[in-house]
């Protein structure tokens, strides 16, 4: 298929010639995240050019000898990344550099402009990979919400715009009904669309026209090649390029999402408090993932969508235990801490679906080499109390990331049910067979796409309905429950 570069929004919104044409621009234009009720928060960064360096250097990657040794004795290799000789971060292949300047956000529910609140210019300096988080309070639930972020640079010069738009969330005792989806797995280097990015995100906005979106981790990874991410900078700049992609770009701005995070965007794969990658510390990376982000105080929490609907988005990285751990009781993804927060709030919800949202597997199946959820045998004390807790719930549903296939399954013990949304392209699909499909499986799909979740009423009776989809959009499974 013959795919065209899309125009960036500032192009479309401003004719060329009325802003100044020095920057700063929005390259990365808008992330919302975070809606509730009664408020937002809106993500932003300033950038050098309006798009990512096209005309770049490429990486040059080189093995390194590990320290370890392999079952022969002979080294065991990891492989590193650096740039040409002479070269600097802005002289690489869709790197996209910040800038400092200023932004001011205008606001306004979208039936109404002679409402807008148009906030103080705010500075945007050279720290925090000049991005600003903006904060929004006291709107209006169960409204549309329209917004314009403006850029100038140090001098005063006003240098580019982009428009946004959101919904906030139902009121708890409204019947009305709300669609999202959640997608899990994206890297750079497997996007299936090498201009555009990832053709969920045209696929999602045109089919499911969701009121938000769950990404359920591994947003960008650190820890594969083209560059490999071994320190703050290169880290930093695979985040920007990723969220400069047209299609990733025009999504965004337009469709809140809540990100949860997982192994790769943190550190590495199955990585663990106290460990290291590269340059890269625990607490690096956790403070790299709040800069990039429109994250509030804390990775977990709920969020209700009406009479219907209640999610839970669960932290799997910041409380574990240690993989290598003996399994026991006092062995944990979660901390007691947040167990405590998920069983006491999950259960007295009255919420007509609950949905669990985790960046790992709860039920599985997994591959009998990984050791790293509850879907694993190194978390199985754990994991069979989170089990035997939903089980025990009405209407309950748990949603994973992580995992780079599609499916459905129903454990036979408990009967707990789990989606699997699959990798965000065809390319990055795989780590499991058919071969390997077990009696826990309703369907199973080796292939990348995401995941549709509609919740409504059905003559007065409240129904959801899960439906995998493809990157194209087109349906491959589909189930719907009512009220039980």
């Amino acid at each position: 298929m013959k795919r065209t570069l899309l125009l960036h929004l500032s192009a479309l919104i401003f004719p060329f010639g009325l802003l100044a044409d020095t920057g700063p621009y929005f390259g990365n234009a808008l992330k919302i995240g975070e809606v509730t009720q009664d408020s937002a928060i809106i993500w932003t960064r300033l950038t050098q050019t309006r798009f990512f360096n096209t005309q770049g250097r490429s990486w040059i990657e080189y093995p390194v000898d590990s320290g370890q040794r392999k079952s022969d004795g002979s080294p065991k290799l990891e492989y590193h990344s650096r740039m040409p000789d002479g070269a600097t971060l802005a002289d690489m292949e869709f790197s996209l550099m910040g800038a400092p300047g200023q932004v001011r956000l205008t606001y306004w529910p979208r039936q109404d402009r002679k409402q807008a609140v148009s906030q103080d210019w705010m500075p945007v300096g050279n720290d925090r990979d000049h991005a600003v988080r903006i904060a929004l309070e006291n709107l209006q639930p169960g409204t549309r919400y329209a917004l314009v972020m403006e850029a100038r640079s140090p001098e005063g010069a006003i240098s580019d715009s982009v428009e946004g738009q959101f919904s906030t969330a139902w009121p708890e005792d409204a019947e009305e009904a709300v669609n999202f989806t959640v997608v899990t797995c994206h890297d750079f280097i497997r996007r299936d669309d090498l201009i555009n990015g990832h053709l969920i995100y045209p696929s999602m906005a045109r089919i499911v026209k969701p009121h938000f979106l769950v990404h359920a981790g591994d947003i960008e990874y650190y820890d594969k090649p083209n560059p490999w991410a071994r320190n703050a900078e290169v880290a930093r700049y695979k985040w920007n390029r990723i969220f400069a992609l047209p299609y990733q770009v025009d999504f965004y701005r337009q469709f809140p999402a809540y990100f949860i995070k997982d192994d790769h965007e943190t550190l590495r794969n199955d990585c663990w408090p106290g460990q290291t990658y590269g340059d890269l510390t625990w607490e690096m990376g956790l403070a790299l993932y709040r800069e990039q982000v429109p994250m509030g105080e804390k990775t977990y929490r709920t969020v209700r969508w009406g009479k219907d609907l209640q999610i839970w988005m669960v932290e799997g990285r910041d409380f574990r235990s240690p993989n290598n751990m003996a399994d026991g009781p006092g062995k944990t993804i979660w901390g007691e801490k947040q167990k405590k927060w998920l069983f006491e709030s999950f259960s007295h919800s009255d919420a007509t679906f609950r949905i669990l949202i985790s960046p790992t597997p709860i039920v599985g199946p997994d591959r009998e080499s990984k050791n790293d959820n509850h879907a694993n045998k190194g978390f199985t004390w754990e994991g069979d109390q989170v089990r035997n807790f939903l089980s025990a719930q009405k209407n309950a549903f748990v949603i994973c990331g992580d995992r780079h296939w599609q499916y459905a399954t129903k454990d036979p013990r408990t009967g707990v049910l789990e989606y699997s949304v699959g990798a965000g392209s065809d390319v990055h699909a795989g780590g499991f067979q058919y071969s390997n499909r077990t009696e826990a499986h309703k369907f199973l799909r080796i292939a990348g796409g995401f995941l549709g979740v509609r919740v409504y009423r059905n003559e007065g009776i409240p129904t959801i309905n899960f439906t995998h989809y493809n990157v194209d959009g087109g349906p491959e499974n589909t189930e719907t429950f009512t009220v039980k």
